[in-house]
């Protein structure tokens, strides 16, 4: 998954984003609202972290701004501020969430694990199944044939986006772009290191390559 953090105090930006990609997400960090505003508005985000106090514009004039323009992506409004009337400004903008500085880092994730939850579920469960593999995307755990499967944080990521388009050929860009920061300028072919691992730990024969297309992930 990936998240857009919009949050002006730098040293609470890179303090989160570092924390995000440990639980194995692509994180992006703007510090200002109009920035904030077009980045979200790529629609390539899974999930904003928007802070309110921003530079440029507000949160909440952003967070209007992209419901005004139907996009939907779940937005966790930050404030230092703390009041109803700031909560309730917040949600009827149309955020989805609301979090009060200080915060504990884990209720913070937790918030945003839930939100990515309830937008991806539909109310389905959270659990892909393909073939002997269970993959439960709330708890990040990968079952193959009812044992447990360690994997890193990176590794559950790719094999999630995957997961996720069962059956269809999944593109090197698509997977770096959900799973890598939008800073990243690395050799796009790292990926097939981590499908080189996936691949021993749940099976060879579970992710095909597809030449000059990407791979798909089928039952094996």
């Amino acid at each position: 998954m990936r998240l857009l953090i919009v949050e002006d105090e730098k040293r609470l930006a890179v303090s989160l984003a570092r924390g995000l990609r440990a639980e194995g997400f692509a994180v992006d960090v703007v510090h200002d609202g109009l920035e904030g505003l077009h980045r979200a508005g790529e629609g390539v985000y899974d999930l904003v972290v928007l802070d309110i106090m921003l530079p440029g514009m507000n949160g909440y004039r952003v967070c209007a701004a992209l419901r005004a323009a139907g996009n939907d992506v779940p937005i966790l409004m930050l404030t230092a501020k703390d009041g109803e009337y700031d909560e309730a400004e917040g949600l009827d903008t149309g955020a989805d969430d609301y979090l009060t500085k200080p915060f504990s880092y884990v209720v913070l994730v937790a918030r945003v694990k839930a939100l990515l939850r309830r937008r991806g579920s539909a109310g389905a469960s959270p659990v892909l199944r393909v073939g002997g593999l269970s993959i439960d995307t709330a708890a990040r755990r990968v079952f193959r044939d009812g044992t447990e499967v360690a994997l890193t944080a990176k590794e559950f990521a790719v094999l999630e986006q995957l997961a996720v388009r069962s059956g269809e050929v999944v593109g090197k860009p698509q997977i770096l772009e959900h799973v890598w920061d939008f800073a990243y300028d690395g050799d796009p072919n790292i990926i097939e290191v981590y499908i080189s691992a996936l691949r021993r730990k749940i099976g060879a024969t579970a992710i095909q390559t597809v030449r000059g297309a990407g791979y798909r992930l089928v039952p094996s």
